[in-house]
């Protein structure tokens, strides 16, 4: 699968499948700081990605008005 990482901006090719909570361990990211995105669906850290998906994972940013 190809995983597009936000920031820094970088793309890593991973191979099979595995929950969205193992790609993320693999990758050194906690689960709380991003949001995995397929196509316009968000996906939860129990969801299943495989090897022809293409995967977003982007930074969370929050914050508000004063």
């Amino acid at each position: 699968m190809k995983v597009v990482l936000r920031h820094p901006k970088r793309e890593v090719e991973v191979t099979g499948r595995r929950r969205v909570r193992d790609l993320l361990k693999e990758l050194g990211l906690l689960p709380g700081t991003v949001l995995v995105i397929r196509g316009t669906e968000l996906l939860t850290t129990d969801a299943i990605v495989g090897e022809d998906d293409e995967i977003e994972v982007r930074p969370v940013i929050s914050g508000g008005a004063r």
